[in-house]
């Protein structure tokens, strides 16, 4: 079985914002957010993951990446 590797880190990185400014910008808290980038969540909404692909004007798979396990 695989797993989803968040690399929100990365985009944001790429796109110079700040996890405050992000999280401004998307409308959630400081707090989720980071455990968002830090992958610290098991799920995230469509609305959560639109607004931040908007913002950073990427596609989800900028974002989300499938890892196989061995």
């Amino acid at each position: 079985m695989g797993k989803i590797i968040l690399r929100l880190d990365r985009m944001m990185a790429h796109r110079k914002i700040s996890l405050n400014q992000l999280s401004e910008l998307v409308g959630i808290s400081p707090v989720n957010l980071s455990r968002l980038k830090n992958g610290h969540v098991t799920a995230i909404r469509f609305e959560t993951l639109s607004a931040i692909c908007r913002i950073l004007r990427c596609q989800p798979g900028d974002i989300l990446e499938y890892q196989e396990e061995d």
